[in-house]
């Protein structure tokens, strides 16, 4: 684009100076098709009088026809079959002559779709990145349903969007809006279209039972009509841009808190699309009576998995490890996980109840299970201990090794070191293994004297072990702490002493 300056004086050199265009061109520095597209517009001369020739010109009756036929032919397919015919020009231009040519469809306009109070919602799934758990990556998904009608918000955030999440945020949001619509609309999520082959839709059976339990209709949206199911797109860049964008959480759950609080809040206050008079929470007090009623029971969200034991006595759930009673190897069994637990079921007896990780390659156990299991295998207690203390304190692994190079006695070097585990921390147990080996002092003295130089450097009282208190009342004891000022007067006046 020019100025219309520009183009007056393009113009005026063409009629009154009688300049070519070629020379208006160079002298103005400007392309020669602008120059041309100037004097076209202006009238001055026709169209085809400036176009010049091209070696395009013998195959266009070609390249049309057949962008008449195959109207969505790729451009790089058409200058193979013209380079066949004898076409010597360069891909780029010809790319440009087949944009010129290519049929356009006509545009289609879409109407206002409008619904009743409590008739319709839209669900989708939101992409927000990724979180880092421990050591794995999770995606950070969205699900979110808005309600048609008043545009209220639902929104939560789960770590990958499976179906036991799909189903739970339907569940949270049914509760949230205090009723269901009568009609949900999806996009071809795998959660809810298993197969479409044009207007033939097999839904996921689970999400028809969700349906049915809660007595809606489920409806997908048509392919590419984006007037169907806009609501909830606009509604999922309205989080990115007014609740995500510059956000700081603490773990999901707190993340999650955030999202309920701004649904109610800000979200609910914004003014409703439909009625610029009224906000979204006022629309929704006039939709909410004409929701569906929830039903008695929540539907069922667990994750359901059959599981095969083999020789140790832990179930694989979701690259973790959860322990089990040590007499249920061998047998399969079922791990129904929800968001906060992992319960292992042999037939319908629950046998283990775990925190569920959400991290990857843990080992999550049960204090119980690991003490059956010693009182049974006398030699478990061993490997369980190096076990133990090699997943507490990597350096350990190599400590043990030179041990066992030299000759040493590892079952004692072992055990000493697991009591030091009573006494310090794990990783204070790390970092001085990993300074006795750097020293080459491969002995759990030295272990235990860089534990006591390192807790005096930080000021720091010393680790003393306590043994059990055998005697009830001793238990009961409250023990004063009296100030020590006068101790520190005492060694004032001894090192004055010294002094003097």
């Amino acid at each position: 684009m020019i100025s219309p300056e520009r183009e007056a004086e393009i113009l005026r050199l063409h009629h009154a100076e009688k300049w070519p265009i070629g020379t208006i061109a160079s002298q103005l520095h400007v392309h020669h098709s602008t120059v041309r597209r100037v004097l076209v517009q202006a009238g001055v001369v026709a169209a085809e009088v400036l176009s010049r020739p091209s070696i395009v010109d013998n195959f266009l009756p070609f390249i049309k026809q057949t962008l008449t036929q195959y109207p969505r032919l790729r451009a790089s397919r058409l200058y193979s079959m013209v380079r066949e015919r004898g076409y010597t020009g360069a891909p780029d231009y010809f790319r440009h002559i087949v944009a010129r040519h290519r049929p356009r469809p006509a545009a289609e306009a879409y109407l206002r779709l409008r619904t009743l109070p409590g008739e319709q919602a839209q669900v989708d799934w939101g992409h927000f990145g990724k979180v880092a758990v421990g050591n794995a990556t999770r995606p950070l998904m969205a699900f979110v349903m808005v309600l048609s009608y008043s545009r209220h918000i639902f929104l939560r955030f789960y770590l990958g969007a499976a179906m036991p999440a799909f189903l739970h945020g339907h569940v949270s949001a049914f509760a949230f809006f205090g009723g269901v619509p009568r009609e949900l609309l999806y996009d071809n999520l795998k959660s809810a279209v298993l197969e479409r082959v044009g207007d033939a839709i097999r839904f996921h059976p689970t999400l028809l039972q969700l349906a049915a339990h809660y007595r809606y209709s489920a409806k997908p949206v048509s392919p590419a009509r984006g007037n169907e199911k806009g609501r909830v797109e606009r509604a999922i860049r309205y989080v990115r841009d007014a609740f995500f964008a510059a956000r700081t959480f603490d773990g999901v759950d707190d993340l999650n808190e955030q999202a309920l609080r701004w649904c109610r809040g800000d979200a609910s206050e914004r003014p409703c699309p439909e009625d610029k008079r009224r906000s979204v929470g006022q629309g929704f007090a006039d939709e909410q009576p004409r929701l569906l009623p929830l039903p008695d029971d929540a539907f069922p969200c667990d994750h359901r998995l059959e599981v095969h034991v083999g020789k140790t006595p832990y179930v694989r759930f979701d690259l973790n490890d959860y322990s089990i009673p040590h007499d249920y190897v061998r047998r399969t069994l079922i791990v129904l996980a929800s968001f906060d637990t992992v319960r292992v079921l042999d037939g319908q007896t629950v046998i283990a109840v775990h925190q569920r990780s959400w991290d990857r390659a843990q080992q999550i156990e049960e204090s119980a299970h690991v003490r059956e299991l010693e009182a049974v295998k006398r030699k478990a207690r061993q490997h369980r201990t190096i076990d133990r203390l090699y997943h507490v304190a990597p350096a350990s692994r190599e400590f043990i090794r030179r041990v066992a190079e030299r000759g040493g006695n590892v079952g004692n070097h072992t055990w000493r070191l697991s009591q030091l585990l009573e006494r310090f921390t794990p990783r204070e147990l790390d970092a001085a293994i990993t300074a006795a080996l750097e020293k080459k002092a491969v002995h759990v003295g030295a272990v235990l004297q860089l534990l006591d130089v390192a807790r005096a450097g930080r000021n720091a009282p010393p680790a003393v072990r306590l043994p059990p208190l055998s005697n009830p009342r001793a238990a009961r004891l409250v023990v004063r702490q009296h100030p020590l000022d006068s101790y520190d007067s005492l060694r004032k006046d001894l090192s004055d002493d010294s002094k003097d």
